[in-house]
C-alpha cells in the first residue's frame, strides 16, 4: 500500500493530453514471457487488483470473485489462420499477415519483407499468386487469383505474437482461441478469454453469473507500437465490433438491477464501451477507433479480466485508464516480483474500476 499514491487510489486521473510514452514503460525479464500455454486453461493466476489492494489467486478462483447478478461480457472472435508465408519471383521471401478479408478474392494484409512491395508487384504463396493493388499507411491490398478464405483454411498459419517464438503447431490451432470462439475474422486472440473453460463457466452459470457476447475482430494494428512520445498524438487503429440487440438489452437490464459487468478482455470493453451512450448501450454493427487512456470515463463495464501486457502499449494504457496509472503499475511490479507469465499465454488480472 505504501508504494500506491492516495490520490491514484482514490481513482483521480491526470490530464490525458500530459501523458508521455514513457508513463507506460516498464522492464520485464525475457524469463517472463510465456511461451507456451499451460495445461489446464483455469489453473493460470491470477492477481485481483482492488484499488491499491493486491490478491495472488488461480484463475479457477474466479466464481468466488463474482456474485449472482453479474453479467460476464464474452467477446465470441475466432482467430483465422492469418499468417502466410511466400516470395517475390526474384526470391526474396514474404511473410503476410491478413489484417481483414475485403471480398472473396481480395484482403488487406501486413508485409514484411527486406524491401517494401510496390504496387503491381507478385508475391507466390504455394499454389496461389496475389499481386499488389494499393497501400494505405502500413497495410497492403492484394488481389489474389483464388478463394482467401479457403487459402487461409489451406496453408495459412495460426498468427501468433511476434514474442511467441516457436512454429505455430497443433497446440497453437486449439489454445490460441477462446472455448466460445464463434465468429471469424480476428488476427489476434482476445487472450483474457484463453483462461475461460466450459467447466468454469458451468460454474459461473450456477452461481448466477450471466454470460453475453459481443464480437470485435481483433486487427493487427493491435501489435503495432506507439511511435507518438505524446501519447495524445497516437492514432488508434480500427477494429470492426458488433454488438446485437439482445446483448445490449442484457447489459443495460444487469445495470439496472444492480448487476456488475464484467469484461473478459480490452476487446469485450472497448466494444461496449464503443456501443455507449450517455450510460446507454445500443446495438451496433460499426468500426471503433476508441483510444482508452487515463481520463476517459467509462460508462459500463465496473470489472476488467485481462492478461498483462507489453509496455508502452495502448493496452496497458487502457488497463490504466480503468484501474488507476499507479495501482496498475503497482500489480505490475507485484506480478513481476513474483514470477507472473506475461502476455499471451501468460496469466491474468480482474481489475476494479478506478473511481
Amino acid at each position: 500500500m505504501s508504494d500506491c499514491v492516495d490520490s491514484w487510489c482514490a481513482g483521480t486521473y491526470p490530464v490525458s493530453n500530459d501523458l508521455r510514452l514513457v508513463d507506460f514503460d516498464f522492464e520485464l525479464p525475457a524469463r517472463l514471457i510465456a511461451q507456451r500455454p499451460l495445461p489446464d486453461r483455469a489453473t493460470s493466476r491470477l492477481l485481483h487488483l482492488a484499488g491499491c489492494e493486491l490478491t495472488d489467486l488461480h484463475f479457477s478462483d474466479l466464481p468466488g470473485l463474482l456474485h449472482a447478478g453479474d453479467l460476464l461480457l464474452l467477446n465470441d472472435t475466432r482467430v483465422i489462420k492469418a499468417r502466410l508465408l511466400g516470395a517475390k519471383p526474384s526470391g526474396g521471401r514474404v511473410e503476410a499477415l491478413i489484417e481483414r478479408v475485403l471480398t472473396a478474392r481480395s484482403a488487406l494484409a501486413l508485409l514484411r519483407t527486406a524491401h517494401s512491395p510496390r504496387i503491381g508487384q507478385r508475391i507466390d504463396f504455394a499454389d496461389a499468386k496475389a499481386i499488389v493493388t494499393a497501400r494505405t499507411d502500413d497495410f497492403f491490398e492484394l488481389q489474389f487469383d483464388c478463394d482467401v478464405p479457403a487459402l487461409l483454411v489451406r496453408i495459412g498459419r495460426v498468427p501468433l505474437p511476434p514474442y511467441i517464438e516457436h512454429t505455430p503447431d497443433a497446440q497453437d490451432e486449439e489454445r490460441y482461441q477462446t472455448v466460445y470462439a464463434r465468429h471469424e475474422g480476428a488476427v489476434a486472440a482476445p487472450t483474457a478469454g484463453l483462461h475461460l473453460t466450459h467447466a468454469l463457466l458451468e460454474r459461473l452459470h450456477a452461481r448466477g453469473v450471466a454470460t453475453a457476447a459481443i464480437t470485435l475482430h481483433v486487427g493487427a494494428g493491435t501489435f503495432a507500437p506507439v511511435r507518438a512520445e505524446r501519447v495524445a498524438e497516437h492514432v488508434m487503429h480500427a477494429e470492426r465490433y458488433r454488438v446485437s440487440e439482445a446483448t445490449a438489452r442484457a447489459v443495460n437490464e444487469r445495470r439496472v438491477a444492480g448487476g456488475r459487468v464484467v469484461a473478459v478482455g480490452t476487446t469485450a470493453l472497448r466494444a461496449i464501451e464503443s456501443a455507449a451512450r450517455d450510460g446507454v448501450v445500443y446495438a451496433a454493427d460499426a468500426e471503433t477507433r476508441l483510444f482508452i487512456v487515463p481520463g476517459h470515463r467509462f460508462q459500463v463495464v465496473d470489472r476488467l479480466i485481462t492478461n498483462f501486457h507489453l509496455p508502452r502499449s495502448t493496452l496497458l494504457m487502457l488497463v490504466c485508464a480503468f484501474a488507476g496509472l499507479e495501482p496498475v503499475k503497482l500489480a505490475y511490479r507485484h506480478a513481476i516480483d513474483q514470477g507472473y507469465r506475461f502476455y499471451s499465454y501468460g496469466d491474468a488480472m480482474l481489475a476494479e474500476r478506478a473511481g
